[in-house]
């Protein structure tokens, strides 16, 4: 406009501004009228598809699958919760519940929430029960209450659990020290089925506390006289199991297994009630048995003392500890996998102590032991298979599982030895790759189990490795280190371990094969998809 002329009143661009910087493009006056806000019209925006196209969020957001109420009939919590707690908490869904609360009702009581959470993660993990699965029980009651944003963290002896009500506000956190470790399965039961009826919106906060107290205060289902006659009752079953024969010198040392075992215990008692550790309860209780099989061989008498050895090593194997650990090893939680299998490698070594002190005496003193009668020269199907069920019946026993539970223990243990049987002996397999074979099957069996009952899956398995556990390798491996033959040792014990790792592999593969591709028996499957632990590809 040149300089000195007056702008044209009508001119339609006088007082306009650029759109979309400054606001609206109306000419701004001095009027009352002109002083007053005028609505903004709001921008258009693109459809949702074009922003997902260009990598964007859509303002609405992206509409992610609920949750299912998780009543009777719906798929299990551990299904669901362990989806939910491989999602990242900024994709988590919202707790779909099956009425609306009302507007003033009161919300969560955050702190009671949590230590409510952390108390039933404290009874699952002292149970022997997998990270992963705490943590995914962890989850699924405090997002049952209402605390959706919450991070469990579950570690060998520390559980811990953390809150964010909002953006702005800072975190609650709470933990918890696990010191005391026991291994009761109807307990663990107990609180699974605690568990399901929180998420399934039949519990409140009070009667969970109630129900928690009570699970707290009830008595293990057998007395310690019951405990002490299966260990001694499972000891005898090995040496049937492992010495393959019938005939009288095998009752013979049926009982003289029973009787160190018995002994054994009472004294492990003994010095658990005088506060040692476990390790050096693992190694009184190691040595009645290795100084009964001496005994028997001494004067040369004839008698299977290697297979009265052999029995009482059966009896000691830490066999729940290390099917957690590989367990946990494999969903991604190594912290807590490495400290249980260190947990494993000095119980391991207190028994090896306890048998090697004895053993090294029974040499000097010129007892005639013979490792090849711990291994049977023939199969004899109609003793070892009865053998093989009742060592897993009384492992049970001795896990604290629930009498309702026993059959079918003790059928998969059953089932179990019976494949390995059929492997090494009518399809010559290595007793490795039989080993992983069989302890898959039981696996499969006992996940299939467990989905049906809507329990855990470790009181149907655990016992019933029992029959497949490398005693009788251990056994020679300690035999050669007593008689000065360290590289024979170490080879067998490198064997008893690649048994070990292929028996807690097999098992948990055939967990995960049934989480994949069978239905669960009742009810729908989880809505959400079950993501993998680590998505790391060589880097």
């Amino acid at each position: 406009m040149p300089e000195g002329s007056k702008p044209d009143q009508d001119d339609d661009t006088w007082g306009t501004v650029t759109p979309g910087l400054l606001g609206h493009a109306e000419p701004v006056g001095t009027t009352p009228s002109s002083l007053e806000q005028s609505p903004v019209p709001a921008p258009a925006q693109p459809p949702a598809e074009d922003w997902i196209a260009l990598g964007y969020t859509p303002p609405s957001g992206i509409s992610l699958t609920k949750l299912g109420v998780g009543g009777p009939g719906g798929a299990p919590w551990p299904d669901r919760m362990r989806a939910l707690l491989r999602t990242p908490m900024y994709e988590r869904p919202a707790f779909e519940r099956s009425t609306t609360p009302e507007p003033a009702e009161v919300g969560p009581n955050v702190p009671r929430v949590l230590d409510l959470t952390l108390r039933i993660g404290e009874l699952l993990l002292a149970s022997g029960e997998s990270a992963e699965d705490v943590e995914a029980a962890m989850l699924g009651v405090s997002h049952a209450y209402g605390l959706d944003r919450c991070e469990p963290q579950v570690t060998f002896t520390l559980i811990s659990i953390s809150y964010q009500p909002s953006l702005v506000e800072p975190p609650v956190t709470a933990s918890r020290v696990v010191r005391r470790r026991g291994s009761d399965c109807t307990r663990l039961g107990a609180v699974y089925r605690l568990v399901a009826d929180i998420t399934g919106e039949q519990a409140s906060t009070e009667d969970a506390y109630r129900r928690l107290a009570e699970i707290r205060r009830n008595r293990h289902p057998y007395p310690g006289w019951v405990l002490s006659l299966a260990t001694g009752l499972l000891a005898g079953s090995a040496t049937l199991l492992v010495g393959g024969r019938g005939d009288a010198q095998a009752w013979l040392v049926f009982a003289a297994a029973f009787v160190a075992s018995v002994i054994g215990d009472r004294l492990a008692w003994g010095v658990a009630r005088k506060g040692l550790p476990e390790f050096y309860q693992f190694v009184v209780a190691a040595m009645p048995a290795a100084g009964m099989g001496v005994v028997l061989t001494l004067g040369d008498s004839g008698l299977r003392g290697s297979v009265v050895i052999t029995g009482g090593l059966f009896a000691l194997l830490p066999g729940r500890a290390l099917v957690a650990a590989v367990a946990d090893g494999l969903t991604g939680f190594y912290i807590t996998a490495a400290a249980r299998l260190l947990e494993v490698l000095y119980l391991v070594v207190g028994i090896v102590l306890g048998v090697l002190l004895v053993l090294y005496v029974g040499v000097n003193v010129s007892a005639s032991l013979h490792p090849e009668q711990t291994f049977a020269t023939h199969a004899f199907p109609a003793l070892q298979l009865p053998a093989a069920m009742a060592l897993t019946l009384f492992f049970a026993v001795l896990l604290q599982t629930s009498r309702q539970v026993l059959p079918f223990v003790t059928c998969f243990g059953g089932i179990g030895w019976a494949v390995y049987g059929v492997l090494t002996v009518e399809g010559r397999l290595s007793p490795i790759i039989a080993t992983g074979l069989a302890s898959g099957t039981v696996g499969l069996f006992g996940q299939l189990a467990s989905r049906y009952r809507y329990a855990s899956s470790l009181p149907y398995v655990t016992a019933a490795l029992g029959p497949l556990m490398p005693g009788s390798v251990i056994y020679l491996g300690l035999l050669a280190f007593a008689k000065g033959q360290p590289i024979a040792g170490l080879v067998s014990i490198s064997r008893a371990a690649a048994i070990a790792l292929a028996l807690a592999v097999g098992v948990n593969l055939g967990g995960e094969v049934a989480r994949l591709f069978l239905k669960v028996p009742q009810g729908d499957g989880p809505a959400v998809v079950r993501r993998a632990a680590k998505r790391t590809r060589g880097f």
